[in-house]
């Protein structure tokens, strides 16, 4: 699979993870394009921590707000009813436990549930930004993210880079499988017949369970 595909079938299946009524926080880059693949009739509520609830999707090529950007500062449009306000009212929804469900990308991931996704040592970057207050506030946190890096493993049995936070993170949703993250380790649920579970391993340096009912991931 090419990076485009990558990215579309891991947006197709973590959009399942979405139910009618649910308030959603999304990370910048491939969770942005989550929303495209959200079944029809369900309604959701997007909210973004630069302070906004209601979002709504990309607009067109020439019809961009400047006035309107989600937290990774990429244009978005509003929906109806949607509501601005400061971000100490935006972190006051997050740190409230109103988000229900926050999709996020990772550097690395451990089998304890540890994050790792906001600096790489030696790197500048403008901050951690909302994610250890999604990672500890929101219901359910998943992980949407390519299942290596440059053929690195990116989920681990520990995590080197600097934690966003510690055994906070539910499900890894990546272009070879579904996983859970449960008190015996990461647990494969669902796997893309593209791959077998033991080329699934081997991209993996945590040891993975494999579920009793493991499923062809559903893309």
């Amino acid at each position: 699979m090419d990076k485009n595909q990558i990215k579309e079938v891991i947006a197709k299946r973590a959009a399942l993870e979405i139910h009618d009524g649910d308030v959603v926080n999304l990370g910048i880059g491939l969770p942005t394009l989550i929303p495209n693949y959200l079944p029809a009739g369900i309604n959701v509520t997007f909210q973004s921590e630069n302070g906004m609830i209601g979002m709504g999707p990309a607009p067109e090529e020439g019809k961009e707000d400047q006035h309107f950007v989600n937290a990774g500062g990429g244009y978005i449009t509003y929906m109806p009813g949607a509501m601005t306000f400061d971000s100490a009212t935006s972190f006051g929804i997050i740190r409230g436990g109103h988000v229900n469900v926050t999709l996020l990308g990772a550097l690395e991931v451990d089998e304890k549930g540890n994050l790792a996704n906001w600096i790489i040592p030696g790197k500048k970057v403008p901050g951690m930004g909302g994610a250890m207050d999604l990672l500890v506030g929101a219901k359910k946190v998943i992980l949407t993210m390519e299942h290596t890096a440059k053929g690195a493993p990116k989920i681990l049995k520990e995590c080197h880079l600097p934690l966003t936070a510690a055994g906070q993170v539910n499900m890894i949703i990546t272009e070879m499988g579904v996983m859970e993250i449960t008190k015996e380790g990461i647990v494969l649920t669902e796997i893309n017949p593209e791959f077998t579970v033991e080329q699934v391993q081997e991209a993996t340096e945590a040891k993975l369970i494999i579920s009793k009912d493991l499923k062809p991931m559903v893309f």
